[in-house]
């Protein structure tokens, strides 16, 4: 049997969103492949979150496209993705089963959720919490189990929006720990954050946005070393963008 088709590479053409009379995004251009982990870089208020809701479908355009083009003939490319946001929505259930009613979600049967539930938990790190109430985790703690929620959907792409902004430094290590296996089996890292040491760490691409602007789309190595932009220089040096 041949490998499942990938909904990737992923272009977005001309894409501009308004909200109340203001512009927030102008005429993105841009295309993601496969292999790489992509990081969207800015300061607060550029446009990655809201470019990462976007792309993964909970917001519309006011004009532009958003074209997975490997999607062939998978229908509903959106059940091939999975996003993490910076503060995780729990359910008022387990954390065992907060993963299965994801997994009911995406039609996996009744027979087959506990057990791959139980072995995202292992991978996350969460096995001895499974029937701890999930709101009760720390933040860490839900963080890993958002990050095994959305993994054990096996999505080809994985949605990031400053996934460790409020962690402590060994929470983030264990969440970064989770996304480089995440990569490292295959799924596309799509990751927001400010974090220049993140990007570093994680980034084999960067897309700079700021003031809803894309001004660079770069091998990470090449824009945190030399941004071609004014403002790409002064976001890696630490100056205020105006």
């Amino acid at each position: 049997m041949s490998a499942p088709q990938s909904i990737l590479p992923l272009e977005v053409r001309q894409l501009v969103y308004e909200a109340g009379g203001t512009r927030l995004l102008h005429d993105i251009n841009l295309t993601l492949n496969h292999t790489q982990r992509t990081v969207i870089l800015g300061p607060n208020g550029a446009g990655k979150s809201l470019l990462l809701r976007l792309c993964h479908g909970l917001l519309k355009p006011t004009s532009g496209e958003i074209v997975w083009r490997g999607a062939g003939t998978r229908d509903q490319p959106i059940r091939h993705q999975a996003m993490v946001f910076q503060r995780p929505v729990m359910l008022r259930r387990s954390a065992h089963a907060n993963i299965t009613h994801a997994l009911k979600l995406r039609d996996v049967s009744r027979s087959e959720r506990p057990e791959r539930a139980n072995a995202a938990l292992a991978l996350a790190g969460l096995s001895d919490l499974a029937d701890r109430p999930a709101r009760l985790m720390s933040g860490g703690e839900q963080q890993r189990l958002a990050l095994a929620r959305a993994w054990v959907t096996e999505p080809d792409v994985l949605f990031l929006d400053e996934p460790t902004a409020s962690l402590d430094p060994a929470a983030t290590r264990a969440v970064e720990t989770l996304i480089e296996g995440f990569h490292a089996a295959g799924t596309k890292i799509i990751m927001a954050t400010h974090d220049l040491g993140q990007a570093r760490r994680l980034a084999d691409e960067i897309v700079f946005l700021n003031k809803g602007r894309l001004l660079e789309h770069a091998p990470a190595k090449q824009f945190l070393e030399r941004p071609d932009t004014r403002e790409g220089r002064a976001f890696i040096t630490g100056d205020l963008l105006w």
